[in-house]
């Protein structure tokens, strides 16, 4: 995959064209877990930058891996620590420039540099899985990456 970095402009038409494309693809089904292994494959395989895509779910307390596209993934991420766990405690977006210097990183894969992490939210409110995205390099997420993101996991549906 071309690891060229992309223009803020063409970063925002490629989403818009993403975007577009799942809104359509997602209501082929209600199943979450297409839905999510859909969103995966798109994002993987239309976002140059991305090195690993995928999703974690809370299941009875912990954090599973779900559909994701890229190298193996940690199938269950130790309780209360890394990226993931702070995005699901304090129910935001994290985007995380350089993933060496977050406090309690946990290294799925030693070859990921940065990362941005989007909480899915239920009916209520609650935050009941997590896109998590990794890149290759240093300071690869930013607000367009968040805003796109977010507009994206709410295609999937419970």
């Amino acid at each position: 995959m071309n690891d060229k970095m992309l223009t803020e402009e063409s970063l925002k038409r490629r989403y818009e064209r993403v975007y577009l494309q799942l809104q359509e693809l997602l209501l082929k089904t209600e199943n979450r877990t297409a839905q999510m292994a859909t969103v995966a494959a798109i994002l993987h395989n239309k976002m140059p930058q991305f090195f690993w895509t995928g999703f974690y779910i809370l299941t009875e307390g912990e954090l599973i891996v779900g559909p994701y596209q890229g190298p193996l993934a940690c199938q269950v991420l130790e309780k209360e620590k890394g990226v993931c766990w702070a995005a699901l405690l304090k129910e935001k977006t994290i985007v995380v420039p350089n993933v060496h210097k977050f406090p309690g990183h946990i290294a799925c894969d030693s070859r990921s540099k940065s990362e941005i992490v989007v909480p899915l939210f239920d009916e209520n409110g609650g935050a009941w899985a997590l896109l998590d995205v990794d890149s290759r390099k240093v300071n690869t997420f930013s607000d367009i990456d968040k805003e796109w993101l977010e507009k994206i996991v709410k295609l999937i549906k419970l």
